[in-house]
């Protein structure tokens, strides 16, 4: 049976907390006990969703996580307001250029492998540091995607930063798993935040529908909540053994045959 405050005296930093999946984890972090760090560069946001969850249990970083002395200054500010770092889920990401290949501008490509791969290498690397200097057998998450496991479901510069961020994800958990430190990620299904309306400018209804028809699973529609409560069991105790793996959440849509079974195919 779980514990009603399943991150009682931890601290946690979650990028990109100003909005979509990073603010509802934000939310639910805190609401099961910890002390929440909310580091985005959406200041006005970050602010509201700290005055939300009360400036007792959570507070705002402003944090360019392509930036490494804002990611290293956020973990500093961190350990000096409450003298310890146990989560960290680094989840800020963007979609970068929504083309074909034959169009693609290629420093675009430089700002989404920058911002989605080597931010989240920036962020687990002083988070990791700190929890080692600390002997914290601590919990890192970050946010991967369906496009990680199957082409095809997103833009090539996004699609290709998070294989890498897949890749990142085991390499590290090699690495740190002997300071008792587990890194994990987690690959949602279409959600309808913020970053998934821009792709193809739909709104929150749209696009919901959209992934709907295309599911595999049948019957409920994916929310961020949904993906908070999967960052919650990875941050927390109950998942104190896995490491380095890769949580899919999609209702079985990478695994299964979308062009059917093979005897209501036509040849």
């Amino acid at each position: 049976m779980f514990s009603s405050f399943r991150l009682e005296g931890k601290v946690a930093i979650i990028t990109g907390a100003a909005s979509g999946i990073g603010e509802a984890s934000a939310r639910l972090f805190a609401n099961n006990g910890a002390r929440v760090v909310i580091a985005d560069v959406q200041d006005e946001l970050g602010q509201q969703v700290v005055a939300s969850i009360g400036p007792d249990r959570s507070c705002y970083v402003h944090c360019d996580v392509r930036d490494e002395k804002q990611v290293e200054q956020t973990v500093a500010n961190t350990l000096e307001n409450y003298g310890r770092l146990d989560i960290l889920f680094s989840n800020a990401g963007i979609m970068g250029p929504i083309c074909g290949i034959l169009e693609m501008d290629i420093g675009e490509m430089d700002n989404t492998m920058a911002t989605n791969v080597r931010g989240a290498a920036a962020a687990i690397k002083h988070a990791a540091k700190a929890m080692v200097a600390r002997q914290t057998r601590g919990s890192i998450i970050c946010t991967a995607s369906v496009a990680a496991c199957l082409g095809g479901t997103g833009p090539h510069a996004y699609t290709t930063s998070k294989h890498a961020l897949v890749g990142l994800v085991r390499s590290t958990a090699s690495e740190l798993g002997m300071y008792g430190i587990r890194v994990n990620c987690i690959s949602p299904f279409g959600v309808a935040t913020p970053l998934a309306c821009k792709i193809d400018n739909l709104d929150p209804t749209q696009l919901e529908a959209n992934c709907c028809a295309i599911s595999n699973l049948k019957g409920i529609v994916l929310k961020p909540h949904h993906i908070a409560d999967a960052a919650l069991f990875l941050a927390s105790d109950e998942s104190a053994f896995i490491s380095g793996h890769n949580l899919v959440i999609d209702g079985g849509f990478t695994v299964v045959n979308h062009g059917g079974p093979p005897n209501q195919r036509s040849d």
